[in-house]
């Protein structure tokens, strides 16, 4: 048994019927070399024969009464795995779109917190005889890095996997009664609340260090919260979700980052720059101020005692979609980037942890609520455009029940007046995006996705010379 930190409890809390708060990932997988062949039940049996080491995959949240202190993580006493592992065909003839829009279904239901918080559809009827496993998994219990990291436990480097080994028992805990569950709470805030003092003024300092850095002359700088310029996918979302794919290569995109001296994360930032000024240009809807996009940080420490539980932070940063050329672009994602990460080293990496200690679950709730139904987003102008959220994924091929995974698509949740998700894996020989939107707001995501290709087209053309010329003067000595 174990309290949720403050900040896996608010995505309990911030979780409205239009506003879901579980992330997503579909893996596509080619049975066709699977020894013994593959099924719905060697999943079952595999996930069911893991589910001790997947603590996540076990608890569920026990809210305290009157919402005095953040829910409790408890070994489910009634665990059932069929409430969890399903199935579904996808209709014919089974390819990209159709996957997709069987997992933007999936995503739109948000997940009952009578159980525990995760569900695997096993999508079967695609092309080429391959399967898609759709993984859904509230937030609460894990961010981007503990999500692949609990993937690990269900995916292996070698084919000939064994059979699943018979399930490890983990006993069930008894739900503490009302009176326990109150006593605890007293306690333990009666003990956080004394430091809330010394967060203040760590708080106060930190501010005051990124506005001494924000004056300094020629310093680069983050994005600022609400300047961002309100295009069709900010203002109130409906609960229904559209999902779309697309993926790039992974070679082409080192070579942009060699040729510019940028990291991978700024390539990737400059490609998402450059598909939302082409979609938006294409509709005549392109603001003259640059896009704004959060994008998460993992602050999580080498052998962190708590591997499932969100360890996160964020950065402001533009994606310059005002400017016109592609390597020009990438020079200003860098600098404000640059810029974002000093910031978020001045203010701290446990800022955000901290204060979401001292979150008061009733009040966030309520205004949670309170946004979505009297639909605010669309009265202000918005804090960010979207979500980009960057995760490396291993270099080599994995398998699951013996069954290839050729690509991998996440999904991350999106929000009250950010309407749109822009999640990337990294993947072999790839760079696997993965779309989530409100449909309200971007009802035709595909056309989004698939100026994806173009953008990097365009980038790693412009590039190229640049690349050309480095070779030359390093085989010069120049």
């Amino acid at each position: 048994m174990e309290r949720l930190s403050g900040l896996d409890a608010s995505f309990l809390y911030f979780e409205t019927s239009q506003m879901h708060m579980h992330v997503s990932i579909v893996a596509i997988l080619d049975p066709r070399d699977a020894p013994g062949g593959f099924s719905f039940d060697k999943v079952q049996d595999l996930i069911a024969s893991r589910l001790h080491l997947l603590p996540p995959f076990r608890r569920r949240p026990v809210p305290v009464p009157f919402d005095l202190h953040h829910p409790l993580w408890v070994e489910d006493p009634d665990f059932d795995i069929i409430h969890h592992v399903r199935r579904i065909t996808c209709p014919a003839p089974g390819g990209r779109k159709e996957l997709a829009a069987i997992c933007g279904r999936i995503t739109s239901t948000p997940l009952a917190r009578s159980r525990p918080l995760w569900e695997v559809w096993v999508i079967e009827g695609l092309k080429r005889g391959r399967v898609a496993i759709l993984t859904k998994v509230h937030h609460c219990a894990v961010d981007g890095a503990s999500g692949a990291e609990l993937m690990v436990h269900l995916f292996s480097i070698d084919r000939e996997t064994p059979t699943a080994a018979a399930p490890v028992h983990v006993p069930g805990e008894k739900i503490p009664t009302d009176t326990e569950l109150v006593k605890h709470a007293v306690v333990e805030r009666a003990r956080t609340t004394l430091e809330w003092v010394g967060l203040a003024r760590r708080t106060v300092r930190a501010v005051r260090s990124v506005a001494r850095l924000r004056r300094t002359p020629d310093a680069d700088v983050g994005a600022t919260p609400l300047t961002a310029p309100r295009t069709r996918f900010n203002g109130a979302i409906t609960a229904h979700r559209s999902v779309a794919f697309t993926r790039v290569p992974l070679a082409e995109v080192k070579a942009v980052r060699k040729a510019l001296g940028a990291t991978v994360n700024d390539v990737v930032l400059a490609i998402c720059g450059g598909a939302l000024r082409r979609y938006l240009d294409e509709k005549g809807e392109l603001p003259r101020e640059p896009l704004v996009a959060v994008c998460p940080i993992s602050v999580r420490e080498t052998g962190s005692p708590r591997p499932s539980n969100n360890k996160v932070s964020g950065m402001f940063t533009s994606l310059a979609t005002d400017v016109a050329d592609p390597i020009e672009r990438l020079r200003v994602i860098q600098r404000v980037t640059r810029g974002a990460k000093v910031e978020h080293n001045a203010i701290g990496a446990d800022m955000l942890q901290n204060w979401a200690e001292f979150a008061a679950p009733t009040t966030l709730a309520l205004a949670a609520r309170f946004y979505t139904r009297m639909k605010l987003a669309d009265r202000h102008r918005p804090i960010h455009n979207l979500v980009i959220s960057n995760v490396p994924g291993p270099p080599f091929p994995l398998y699951l029940a013996g069954a290839e995974l050729v690509a991998a698509y996440p999904m991350g949740p999106v929000f009250e007046g950010a309407g749109l998700n822009v999640t990337v894996l990294s993947y072999q020989g790839s760079v696997d995006f993965g779309f989530n939107a409100a449909s309200n707001a971007v009802p035709d995501l595909w056309g989004l996705a698939d100026c994806v290709q173009g953008a990097f087209a365009e980038l790693a053309q412009a590039a190229r010379p640049l690349a050309a010329s480095s070779g030359r003067d390093q085989t010069t000595g120049a």
